[in-house]
């Protein structure tokens, strides 16, 4: 998308948000300003012409077009600051409001030593209105990212799922990185916090695209969000290359390692399939490493998918051992007479070693939850690292620019005994006015006014400085600021070429520290199940107990398939369902057929239902799993199901009093294939005594054909 503002998925005002409705419909009520102002609307009877309630106690009810735009009104109001203020990231900094908070109380913190992560959580309630528990665990979650927190003690296990000690066990502070990166105090904006008490950052100055180096995860109502990770040191280069006008691409790059395969990633849009890391040994050819997680997963629940894969039959494998601890090592022993191979496959198709990850990346821009790309994200961020290190260098040159006018000040006053002027004055005023009056043949020399701030900082001078003042090391500090103040002209003359030296000397400083963790494949080549297949494993029906499956052990064997099949069960009364293939299902003493199903395979049935037979030929279609169908009409009960799509049918008839026709013949190729849900062809309302799909013996061929209504 090229216009990020043409996405804008709700209209948010600078507040919180104003409902659409409102604005559209004729008000024909006050609108109360605040979520509280309930007694403005109620007060005076409703739009609706119902007036007000009363139950007889005084009091009056808001109507029910009250109470709707009461509702509608709260509910934005509700939605807005969930969307706002919780769950989606700010485009500016990368963060949700939890994390800006969390990071700001520890820079208030800040000593270089490691605290208590309980001080900080209790620290952080000043500012974040919602409990401490989600105060530490988003702390935990920052902190296992490693790039803005460093943390001491037992944060818990990425790769087992192991949470993290209470917080009064651990500790925490700044990493380097977010240190010199992430703050600056007078560059950041503030508003009160919750209460007024305190006051809290709107956004960071960040110089770091911390919203695509972290990713993030958030539902909010009616709105979600799903950024994946992407390497830090790849980001950088793809804010060179956006500098330097030059192509780049980035994909995303997981903790946990893994091998990704991001043919269907599109800038941000899209999925990735990961799947774990599995090694071979060649002097152990029947065991399987796995050695590197997919994102998402646990050692606990990878294994948990294999074992109910193995369970199933659909992966062969003898052993599972965890040997987990600092790095996954998870090994499989491949059943006896298995191909290691083909385990492998099966894996990927039928257990958590191979995920699929989509991504969504909304943010909040300009208090708005915007749909972003990956392109459009570093776009951004790369200007606003171009305006924050432009307004670093700003503050930079007016600092040294103070201090050049203040040193030129001071100078003056000790060179020139511009303070035995004040000797002799006896007011405040007559003060001023002689600091004044003694810099006027300077003037010239000054690069601006001398200001009431200036005059303070000449009267604070001691006596000891005055009388021990040395030209020489001020002019070595006066040469020292002007060449810093060069420098910082000439970064501001050429900011493209110092934002490029600027980036490029972070690749320098941490591409040790964070190298890709997870591998991009060219592709994975696509598993075909039926061949990974396990073997063909034997259903049985026990029609006395009604049980079918196979686990089941009495009974006859009523069908074979694959793990890979689905299978359908069909009733004497008309009714069927489809399913994976059951270890131990209930299917009572009435199922009639089974078989793997095939959509497009012809059917026939015959039913009676309300003493008239119906015949249909029909295929299956969709159908979604262990729903309930039927192919009959209520109340039906099926005469004959035959899954070979017979040509013909004859019907014998029982003997009736006045009754002439005992016998009927059926064409069956004249009958349409019709869907399941058909009522079918109306055949005969007599008894049926015998029916076959081939001629039986004795057949009277002189008999009339039958005809279906």
């Amino acid at each position: 998308m090229s216009d990020v503002e043409d996405q804008n998925l709700f209209d948010f005002g600078e507040g919180l948000a104003e409902p659409k409705a409102k604005r559209r419909r004729a008000a024909t009520a006050e609108q109360p300003d605040t979520p509280g102002g309930a007694d403005e609307v109620v007060a005076g009877g409703g739009a609706g012409g119902g007036g007000s309630d009363d139950d007889g106690t005084g009091r009056d009810y808001p109507n029910n077009d009250e109470l709707r735009r009461l509702m509608d009104y709260n509910f934005l109001q509700y939605a807005s600051y969930v969307i706002r203020d919780r769950a989606i990231p700010r485009l500016e900094d990368g963060l949700k409001p939890v994390q800006r908070r969390i990071l700001h109380s520890l820079h208030e913190k800040d000593d270089g030593k490691f605290v208590k992560v309980a001080n900080i959580v209790g620290y952080c309630m000043q500012f974040h209105p919602h409990g401490d528990a989600s105060i530490a665990d988003a702390l935990v979650v920052l902190t296992n990212k490693r790039y803005l927190i460093e943390g001491q003690g037992n944060y818990g296990n990425l790769y087992t799922g192991d949470r993290a000690a209470a917080s009064r066990y651990i500790e925490c502070r700044l990493t380097e990185l977010s240190r010199k990166e992430i703050f600056n105090d007078e560059l950041t904006e503030y508003v009160p916090s919750y209460d007024g008490r305190n006051q809290e950052p709107v956004t960071l100055p960040c110089k770091l695209p911390l919203l695509l180096m972290l990713g993030a995860e958030g539902i909010a109502v009616g709105l979600s969000t799903r950024i994946l990770p992407h390497n830090f040191i790849e980001l950088l280069e793809a804010q060179v290359a956006i500098l330097t006008k030059k192509p780049y691409s980035v994909y995303p790059d997981f903790q946990q390692g893994g091998v990704m395969d991001a043919a269907e990633y599109d800038l941000g849009r899209g999925k990735v399939k990961v799947r774990a890391r599995i090694e071979r040994d060649d002097s152990r050819p029947n065991i399987l490493k796995i050695v590197e997680l997919p994102f998402g997963t646990t050692t606990e629940s990878l294994i948990g998918s294999i074992e109910d894969a193995a369970k199933k039959g659909r992966v062969k494998v003898r052993s599972i051992s965890d040997f987990t601890s600092e790095s996954v090592e998870i090994e499989l022993k491949v059943g006896q007479g298995e191909d290691a191979n083909i385990v492998e496959q099966a894996l990927f198709a039928f257990t958590d070693c191979e995920v699929s990850l989509s991504s969504r990346i909304i943010a909040i821009k300009e208090n708005r939850p915007v749909e972003l790309t990956v392109e459009e994200v570093l776009a951004f961020s790369t200007k606003k690292l171009v305006k924050d290190l432009k307004a670093e260098l700003n503050l930079n040159r007016r600092k040294l620019e103070k201090d050049i006018h203040q040193k030129t000040l001071v100078q003056i006053f000790v060179e020139n005994r511009i303070y035995k002027r004040i000797e002799t004055c006896k007011t405040y005023e007559d003060v001023t006015n002689a600091v004044h009056t003694g810099f006027e043949p300077f003037r010239e020399t000054l690069t601006r006014e001398v200001t009431k701030d200036d005059v303070e900082m000449l009267l604070g001078i001691r006596i000891r400085r005055i009388s021990l003042f040395d030209l020489n090391k001020h002019n070595e500090d006066m040469d020292k600021i002007s060449k810093e103040l060069a420098e910082v002209l000439k970064h501001l003359d050429n900011l493209t070429k110092y934002v490029i030296g600027y980036v490029k000397g972070l690749i320098r400083t941490y591409k040790d520290d964070y190298p890709r963790l997870t591998k991009i494949s060219s592709g994975f080549k696509e598993i075909d199940v039926k061949e990974i297949a396990a073997e063909q494993m034997s259903l049985r029906y026990d029609s006395e107990k009604g049980y079918f499956g196979f686990g089941v052990k009495d009974g006859d064997e009523a069908m074979t398939c694959t793990n890979f099949d689905k299978v359908v069960m069909v009733w004497a009364d008309g009714s069927y369902k489809v399913s994976a293939p059951p270890e131990k299902l209930f299917v009572d003493t009435t199922m009639i057929y089974c078989a793997v199903v095939e959509k497009k395979r012809v059917m026939t049935v015959v039913y009676t239902a309300d003493q008239v037979t119906y015949m249909k030929r029909f295929t299956f279609g969709g159908y979604i799993l262990n729903k309930e169908y039927t192919c009959a009409t209520s109340d039906a009960v099926v005469v004959m199901f035959a899954d070979d799509d017979p040509k013909e049918l004859f019907l014998k008839y029982k003997p009736a009093k006045g009754q002439r026709i005992h016998q009927q013949h059926f064409d069956l190729l004249e009958m349409p294939v019709k869907g399941a849900k058909a009522r079918g062809n109306q055949v005969t309302v007599k008894t049926i005594s015998k029916i076959s799909t081939s001629r039986p013996r004795g057949w009277d061929d002189s008999g009339p054909a039958g005809a279906m209504l």
